[in-house]
């Protein structure tokens, strides 16, 4: 592997490039949607020029004015949940330029953050961090909606069909670039159950998501009584904000959850293992009808509460007994909401009226309330409408998924010379890490590495660990994994052909 040369401080990278290539030139790699994932890979695709190896001409587009994480959950005082060397580059090029660290120094906040003595980050400062780097990082190119995608099989070349908006998504242009390869980062949307959802969508009574939770927060406070349903991490911390802002005796809470308990979530050293390499290699050598059942009973490892926000709800509730009484907050696991809907819908009277069913007795019952924040998760996009054209190339798993093979590569015809890398939209086919901060670093090498490496070890641009974990998943630790599955093809290596 070459040594690293000297790394150039971010603010002399050179202004970004313009957001359209021709066929005669085309981008070596187009990145769609710049959520944490892609900002990272185009972080380590910026850092390939310093390594001695090829660059990359790059562009990556996202809809939005500007980055922002998850603006609506930037709650004070909640942190992420993994440690601060999750970032988008520390895990795969800790030298990186990229890095939080070198963030902080850049800020001079390196000796406060060193006595601070922080290895869980505030998540308003993991979106500064973000945003410090999308604000300094070229080829990021913000405002631009991604409408279609197809393969030009005469040019062996993706086309690309954009269109520019304005800060409020008006169109302003329509434009078309080149790609030999594609990494798709649309993320995950608001998911809102059925019965939910046309309260959702009337003015008139607060029915939020928690993604829009802090645009909403004075307006759901002013309401009487509140009803948050969810028991993630997300309900966890809306329940605990509005409970710490609620005068003693006077609370008027609900917080509901399917969940037969408000569980902790699984945190234990051994227990995060399944958020490394290994598990994600072994997760992939599965077949798919284990990893169909697998998923839905690891929900206790992503789906869980932190340990520090049980016992602070539990600190707030216990510290309103002290002058006797309880707190007016009720909160019942085992519930499912069956049906929903609004009456007395008059200026400033209109209420929800929410019809449960608890899931171990079986009994149905009837609650109102005044307001709802819904904490009930995200969905994976769905890529039909982007990705329409290249259906007939992709191949698919016996539930219409899309097969991913090793290197986060839809598995296409071999008429298509060119990848389709995705980032979060493959949980099906690498398990609970496909979300998870933590393995973001190490997914973009991996995606960079079989875009530029030789397929030789040791010669790839970014050396990654061969092992992680100390748990031994399979007797195989895995290794089958990575030569492919039957019915998904041989694992391919892409030929770049640069300009």
């Amino acid at each position: 592997m070459i040594p690293p040369a000297p790394r150039t401080p971010p603010d002399s990278h050179p202004a970004p490039a313009e957001p359209t290539s021709s066929a005669d030139h085309p981008l070596d790699l187009v990145g769609i949607g710049i959520g944490p994932f892609n900002l990272s890979l185009a972080a380590l695709a910026d850092g390939l020029r310093h390594r001695g190896g090829p660059g990359l001409r790059t562009a990556f587009y996202d809809q939005r004015p500007a980055f922002h994480w998850h603006p609506g959950l930037l709650i004070e005082g909640t942190t992420v949940q993994v440690p601060f060397l999750a970032d988008l580059v520390t895990l795969a090029d800790p030298a990186s330029p990229w890095s939080f660290l070198n963030y902080l120094r850049a800020r001079d906040r390196l000796f406060p953050f060193y006595f601070a003595e922080r290895f869980h980050i505030q998540r308003a400062e993991y979106d500064a961090y973000c945003r410090w780097v999308s604000e300094q990082l070229p080829g990021l190119h913000f405002g631009h909606q991604v409408d279609l995608v197809r393969w030009n099989a005469e040019q062996d070349l993706f086309e690309v069909d954009f269109t520019q908006v304005d800060p409020v998504g008006e169109a302003e242009a329509l434009g078309r670039t080149y790609a030999r390869n594609l990494v798709i980062g649309v993320g995950t949307a608001p998911y809102v159950p059925e019965p939910l959802r046309p309260l959702a969508e009337a003015p008139t009574v607060p029915v939020v998501h928690s993604s829009e939770y802090l645009a909403n927060r004075e307006r759901l406070l002013a309401a009487g009584h509140l009803t948050v349903i969810g028991s993630g991490q997300s309900g966890a911390e809306v329940f605990l904000d509005l409970l710490r802002a609620r005068p003693a005796g006077r609370e008027r809470l609900t917080w509901l959850s399917r969940t037969p308990a408000f569980a902790p979530m699984e945190h234990s050293k051994l227990g995060l293992e399944h958020f490394t390499p290994d598990y994600t290699r072994y997760f992939h050598g599965l077949p798919e009808r284990v990893r169909d059942e697998l998923l839905p009973v690891q929900w206790q490892l992503h789906k869980g509460i932190d340990h520090d926000t049980l016992a602070a709800i539990h600190d707030e509730l216990y510290r309103r007994t002290v002058d006797g009484g309880w707190p007016d907050a009720v909160l019942t696991p085992g519930v499912r909401v069956r049906t929903a809907g609004r009456f007395g819908t008059g200026s400033g009277n209109g209420r929800v009226e929410l019809h449960l069913e608890h899931v171990q007795q079986g009994t149905r019952s009837r609650a109102t309330t005044d307001g709802v924040v819904l904490a009930t998760g995200y969905r994976e996009r769905r890529l039909d409408s982007l990705l329409g054209p290249l259906d007939p190339y992709l191949r698919r798993d016996t539930s219409q998924r899309p097969c991913v093979d090793e290197h986060f590569r839809l598995v296409m015809d071999h008429s298509v010379k060119g990848a389709v890398y995705v980032q979060n939209a493959e949980r099906h086919t690498h398990g609970v890490g496909a979300p998870d901060l933590g393995l973001a670093a190490w997914r973009s090498a991996v995606i960079l590495n079989s875009l530029v490496g030789v397929g030789e070890p040791g010669k790839e641009p970014y050396l990654l660990p061969a092992r992680t974990a100390f748990t031994t998943f399979g007797p195989t630790g895995g290794a089958d994994a990575r030569q492919g599955r039957p019915g998904e093809g041989p694992v391919r290596t892409v030929e770049l052909r640069h300009a």
